[in-house]
């Protein structure tokens, strides 16, 4: 793959499109100079395929318009200053020799210092340099559509170009997803892959060990709508998300250990698996043999594993589980290998493209949604309402993505019917609530494959 500096692009400053023109003017405003150069990373929507990266699995993103902007310019001194166009943000400033990452607070500049952070270890960097940078983004915050990931990307490739140093798309995209971890979100790596690795026009089925991306043609004939469920979710915020990568991992360990394999070293779902040589369709079937639908205690978790609390605790759950008693292992593995599944027929069916594709496509994304709901528990009443109606105003297919307990929906709309579902949505969902009218316009828009991460220097 081409280092990150194959796609420089060098622009006239006369021909600056607005938002860089607007940014560069409040960037002086800010500092009392001119940024050097600025570097973009998108936001991402998740076709289909969730909660399965970290288990291992392929995903079926897409990087959308929406994005993360930053203008830069090194500093002399060792200091990093961070400024924000939206002023409910607030400035910061540290040294680039002491980053320290709040754990417990995940406000906006510590996604920042994490992207920092990586490309700082990953080079060993006894001098980093330090920088003023000033962020735009336009991907609505908490919304399952991965601002988060995409600041950490963005710093990320603004420290790499800060610092002369070149990596491969693929290289960035890991070193940032080892490096959001520092904020104590336990991710698979879809959300930096996608923002790196994404090109205009196609999605990308996103596979693991090693990375690699693969062009996704979708059908013609259906657009892609994005709809915000106004309801907040923060990964790092919240214990939700974690909790679920730990009953994936307990799963792992238990479905192992009933197979005879070593399952200690086993950490993913997807690891089971391979080492067993089976489908997935098979292993859907060695779930309903090994595991019970019956919530697991932790104390049962001891006995399957023949392993003691203090060793559980020490040994396999991370810090932050400590406090939570009970797993449900059953449900999430059973979501994981059928949206597994889900995600290899979402891509064959792209490929064959037959004449029912869309209907086809439509069904998976609806069986999504319900494993989602119903397997892995991580809808919410606003979501199950906006896929409802979604479905009901001509979606062929509606599901939450991201995370979800929040945030948006995707549904693939027939491009005939376009306008007129956006009319019925809007009215049925956001103009029927107060709090949702006021943000109707970001809240609910079609979208097409964008491009990946970028950096732009003036000429």
């Amino acid at each position: 793959l081409p280092v990150f500096y194959a796609n420089v692009v060098l622009l006239n400053v006369s021909n600056l499109p607005f938002r860089l023109q607007k940014l560069k003017e409040m960037f002086i405003s800010k500092f009392g100079s001119a940024p050097k150069f600025y570097a973009r990373a998108p936001g991402r929507v998740n076709l289909i395929g969730e909660h399965i990266d970290y288990c291992g699995y392929a995903v079926l993103p897409m990087a959308i318009e929406q994005d993360i902007l930053i203008a830069v310019e090194p500093a002399q001194t060792q200091v990093v200053q961070l400024a924000n166009t939206n002023s409910s943000y607030l400035d910061f400033s540290t040294s680039v020799n002491n980053i320290q990452i709040n754990k417990t607070k995940p406000q906006w500049h510590n996604y920042f210092l994490c992207g920092l952070k990586g490309i700082q270890e990953h080079f060993g960097l006894n001098n980093p340099t330090g920088m003023n940078c000033l962020l735009d983004g336009t991907i609505p915050p908490s919304s399952g559509l991965s601002s988060s990931s995409a600041l950490v990307c963005c710093a990320g490739l603004v420290t790499l170009r800060a610092n002369g140093k070149t990596l491969s798309k693929v290289e960035l995209a890991e070193i940032c997803t080892k490096s959001e971890r520092y904020i104590g979100t336990e991710g698979g790596g879809m959300d930096q892959s996608i923002s790196f690795l994404a090109e205009e026009g196609t999605a990308k089925l996103i596979e693991f060990s090693p990375l690699r991306a693969t062009d996704v043609r979708l059908p013609s004939g259906a657009t892609f709508v994005i709809a915000n469920s106004c309801v907040e979710m923060n990964k790092a915020a919240t214990s939700h998300y974690n909790i679920r990568v730990m009953e994936c991992r307990l799963a792992t360990k238990l479905l192992s250990k009933s197979k005879g394999l070593e399952w200690r070293k086993m950490l993913r779902l997807h690891d089971v698996q391979t080492k067993l040589g089976v489908s997935l369709e098979e292993m859907l079937t060695i779930v309903e043999e090994v595991l019970h639908p019956e919530p697991y205690s932790t104390e049962e978790i001891c006995k399957c594993l023949g392993i003691s609390l203090e060793e559980l605790h020490s040994q396999i759950l991370s810090q932050n589980m400590q406090d939570v008693s009970t797993f449900k292992l059953y449900q999430r593995a059973k979501h994981v290998y059928s949206e597994a599944a889900r995600v290899l027929e979402f891509q064959k069916i792209c490929s064959e493209a037959p004449a029912n594709a869309l209907q086809l496509l439509g069904e998976l994304m609806k069986q999504s949604h319900i494993s989602c709901r119903e397997m892995y528990e991580c809808s919410c009443p606003e979501l199950d309402r906006l896929v409802d109606i979604c479905l009901q105003f001509g979606a062929i297919g509606s599901r939450l993505t991201g995370a979800g307990w929040g945030g948006c929906t995707v549904s693939m709309v027939p491009t005939d019917k376009l306008n007129t579902f956006l009319k019925n949505v809007k009215k049925a969902y956001y103009q029927t609530d107060g709090q949702r009218l006021a943000v109707e316009n970001n809240s609910l828009f079609a979208t097409k494959p964008g491009r990946g991460a970028l950096v732009f220097v003036e000429a």
